[in-house]
């Protein structure tokens, strides 16, 4: 079975890159966390075999072509966040450390992201959907050139919870023709 290279997107601030077995522990530090626990589907307590387990998914899914999942770092070195994107329907998501969090990582991998969504892999729309009492996100989201849409929300049940969510949209800048 033939293998994707790794993908790594910098912007010259931060760096966007795989995960790797040496990442375990610092995934489990990053998102054994309540508020992570509260926002997302991962599985809660995130212990090492949640890491493992996650870390199998996130390569599954990279080489059937149905997600990326990147850590965020400051020089390619240990993870502070990720930031994922489903590229069947352009949904992007994020979590930062908690220790990490207020310093513009999501902001910036989210349009770094967003950026590479819309150049490289063609998407012509990238969504997030953000509950409406999250104002961390709501920032984010505004912060990447997000819209909100009048969509009607979606509300999905995860870690035993509802979630209502409101739909952000990024739709790929215009292709400029000249004569």
């Amino acid at each position: 079975m033939p293998t994707t290279p790794p993908l790594t997107l910098t912007d010259g601030q931060i760096v966007l890159r795989e995960w790797t077995d040496a990442d375990v522990p610092a995934m489990t530090a990053l998102f054994d966390e309540p508020a992570v626990a509260y926002r997302t589907p991962l599985a809660s307590p995130f212990d090492e075999a949640a890491a493992r387990a996650y870390l199998t998914m996130i390569r599954r899914t990279r080489a059937d072509g149905t997600r990326l999942h990147l850590a965020i770092t400051e020089n390619g070195g240990a993870p502070l966040g990720e930031v994922l994107l489903g590229l069947v329907q352009g949904a992007l998501g994020y979590a930062v450390g908690a220790a990490h969090r207020g310093q513009g990582l999501a902001s910036r991998a989210t349009r770094l992201l967003t950026g590479h969504a819309h150049a490289v892999l063609g998407l012509p729309r990238v969504i997030l959907q953000i509950e409406p009492d999250n104002a961390a996100s709501t920032a984010v989201a505004r912060a990447a050139g997000f819209r909100l849409t009048d969509e009607p929300p979606e509300t999905v049940r995860s870690n035993g919870r509802t979630h209502t969510l409101l739909t952000w949209a990024h739709d790929a800048p215009p292709v400029r023709m000249y004569p």
